[in-house]
């Protein structure tokens, strides 16, 4: 029989690998979470605007096995996909935010800090911070943009109704607009119609970008 210390010391391996599991099963991602969210916004103004799944998804030519899992909030769309989507919708991308006004909000016109919504794209290492009174019916939405070293909108361009322009505050962006592309530093900023086609991307690969980002939209909401 081996002493107690040695038989202790045979068990310690298992209990370690207790507690990591235990530990990785108390921290589950939060992303998933915010994936519901997004879908059930979109879900809802699709009932407002009395749009079937298959309307929208012949309007913004995406695919039924895209929109339907992202719409159960089992996926995480792109940034390309939510811009398409809340144009056939009529709305901005603020909109998709699904966030309301918070107790203590000053009349939708001025948003506290603690009081930002949130809309997390984990997937693509994008997320943006709406900066506007949450809820509001307005046209022109401010966004505190977090690009993640490598953080990027995909290979494909995309467009959408309205306006765009922004600040990068820190870090690095390339910004793609129709065939011209430029790397964009602390300090510089930018502004062209959502209509060209466009993307962008932090090239950094050990710095986030963030960039102060402004979309105006001219449809009727």
């Amino acid at each position: 029989m081996r002493p107690a210390t040695a038989r202790r010391a045979a068990g310690k391996p298992a209990k370690k690998a207790g507690k990591k599991l235990e530990k990785k099963l108390e921290k589950k991602p939060a992303e998933p979470a915010m994936d519901l969210a997004v879908g059930r916004r979109i879900r809802d103004l699709r009932r407002v605007k009395a749009m079937s799944l298959e309307t929208v998804a012949a309007r913004t030519e995406l695919s039924i096995g895209l929109i339907r899992p992202l719409v159960r909030g089992l996926s995480s769309p792109s940034l390309r996909v939510l811009a398409t989507l809340a144009d056939v919708l009529g709305v901005g991308i603020a909109a998709l935010f699904g966030a309301t006004p918070k107790d203590g909000s000053t009349g939708g016109v001025v948003t506290r800090e603690v009081q930002r919504a949130e809309l997390k794209l984990w997937r693509t290492g994008i997320s943006k911070q709406l900066l506007s009174p949450a809820g509001s019916e307005s046209r022109l939405n401010l966004f505190l943009v977090h690009l993640d070293p490598g953080g990027n909108t995909g290979d494909e361009f995309y467009t959408h109704d309205g306006e765009e322009a922004g600040l990068v505050l820190s870090g690095e962006m390339t910004l793609t607009v129709d065939t011209e592309t430029w790397t964009l530093k602390q300090g510089d900023s930018f502004r062209f119609a959502s209509r060209r086609p466009h993307r962008f991307s932090n090239p950094a690969t050990d710095a986030k970008a963030v960039v102060l980002w402004v979309n105006c939209v001219t449809a009727a909401g």
